[in-house]
């Protein structure tokens, strides 16, 4: 059970609590304002920014200006409260950051646009629908580790795997199509482009994509397949006439409620490129982090091993056995406030208005700090420490909005519920059979539009007995 720290009053907090003092962070540069040190590491800029200099924080980035908002209070405002004051910073006109590579799809759209696709997405993503998926998911769990046991000796970057690993999910369950052929070209595709979007929102310095530099060439190029392999998959569905009920399905059929048109090709582009994208990267890094804090944490790991040891005996885990596994979703949580997928969110004032006290013009643009959020003193005893313990029992948040690993309000992340059957289960399945240790020293994190894992984390895999002779007498 949470404890959280009170009498503490971090700068720009008044003792009120309920108004804050905007903060200009200071250093800044003549044109080029914070863009040099942001550019270097962003994560760790913004978070020893926020340390030093309090919760609601402005700077520069070349010409535009940025606020950073890192209390529980301000990310209400934004994500909830006021949620139809802020919108999402995506112009279709003038594509930037992600809409360079996902369109005008559910994460970067805005308005009547958002709100139709959103109503034709929703459904899929029903408890009822994900629990039917939830078997699917840990058949292509088995097959892709079934594998490992030829390559014990050879270190592995388990990053890289756990992307290949929700990639195939992704494709099977929301598109009932496998992409195994295409994994290698499509995950190489996927970090060009994210890496390139990411540059092109927070680099004042980023060229335009007409130009015919190298790193605008490549990224035309994986675009290209990526456009290919999304229209093909639209192609052969429309001229098949069969039907798997799945997303694909779904969207193929949405009509418009007023004018009963459906999704033009190019919606449909960016739909499914946005949950191919948006739908594997996120788990699939969360999993990644949480190998990691296992590997780096022996006495919790050996009580994952004990929880699937007790709960599954050796056989595979379903949907059914998630409440009886407590303490594998617990350190999921937990990896997912450590390390959450998406460390800020941003958003842009659609008018003038006022947060927390403080007076932002029509086009302000917002980060709202999770990564600061999930670390903040006044709502989490031991900040820094990996303890799956405090998601159990009697857990309670220490405040709204001071956990948002899916976001918050009408925006929040519409795979929420997927997330947290997919990960504890492939955790539950891969603990059970293997151990997982660090073959390197240091890890360090890079935010890339996700918090990912710089470089990869690369891990030995190490054969659980008791599980293996389990699984090999089903």
């Amino acid at each position: 059970m949470l404890v959280p720290e009170c009498g503490t009053v971090r700068p720009g907090m008044s003792d009120s609590g309920s108004s804050f003092e905007l903060v200009d962070v200071p250093g800044g540069l003549p044109l080029f304002g914070h863009a040099g040190i942001f550019k270097n590491n962003p994560l760790r800029t913004m978070a020893e920014w926020w340390r030093r200099h309090g919760d609601a924080l402005r700077f520069r980035l070349g010409p535009k200006t940025l606020h950073l908002f890192s209390h529980p209070t301000l990310a209400e405002e934004v994500l909830v409260r006021q949620a139809d004051r802020f919108v999402k910073v995506y112009d279709p006109r003038q594509p930037v950051g992600l809409a360079l590579v996902l369109g005008n799809g559910l994460v970067t759209s805005s308005g009547e646009v958002w709100r139709r696709h959103r109503r034709i997405i929703q459904p899929i993503f029903h408890r009822a629908r994900l629990t039917a998926m939830a078997d699917r998911m840990v058949q292509i769990g088995e097959r892709r580790i079934a594998g490992w046991s030829e390559q014990l000796e050879h270190p592995f970057d388990v990053a890289a795997e756990m992307m290949v690993l929700t990639l195939e999910v992704i494709s099977h369950t929301m598109f009932t199509t496998s992409v195994a052929q295409h994994i290698e070209q499509i995950s190489h595709a996927l970090r060009v482009s994210l890496r390139y979007a990411f540059d092109s929102f927070h680099n004042p310095l980023h060229p335009p994509t007409w130009l015919p530099t190298r790193r605008n060439r490549e990224f035309q190029e994986v675009t290209a397949f990526l456009d290919r392999l999304i229209y093909a998959l639209i192609a052969e569905r429309r001229q098949s006439g069969r039907r798997y009920n799945d997303l694909l399905d779904r969207l193929l059929e949405a009509r418009d409620e007023e004018t009963g048109a459906g999704l033009t090709d190019q919606e449909l582009r960016d739909e499914a490129l946005t949950i191919f994208a948006a739908g594997h990267e996120t788990t699939a890094n969360a999993l990644a982090w949480t190998w990691y804090l296992l590997a780096t944490h022996p006495a919790v790991k050996a009580r994952f091993h004990e929880e699937l040891d007790r709960v599954l005996q050796g056989k595979r885990p379903t949907v059914d056995d998630l409440p009886n596994l407590p303490y594998t979703r617990a350190l999921f949580d937990e990896s997912l406030r450590l390390f959450p997928p998406a460390p800020a969110i941003q958003r842009k004032a659609a008018t003038d208005t006022r947060v927390g006290g403080l007076s932002l013009p029509a086009g302000s643009v917002v980060l709202i700090g999770t990564y600061n959020l999930h670390r903040h003193p006044e709502f989490w005893s031991e900040p820094d420490r990996f303890a799956p313990e405090r998601w159990l029992s009697d857990h309670q948040l220490p405040a709204r909005c001071a956990y948002l690993p899916f976001g918050a309000g009408p925006r929040a992340c519409v795979g929420t519920h997927f997330a947290l059957i997919e990960g504890p289960l492939l955790l539950a399945l891969i603990g059970q059979c293997y151990d997982l240790r660090l073959a390197q020293e240091r890890v360090e994190p890079q935010l890339m539009v996700t918090l990912r894992p710089k470089d990869g984390i690369l891990m030995t895999r190490h054969p659980r007995l008791k599980a293996a002779i389990s699984t090999a007498s089903r």
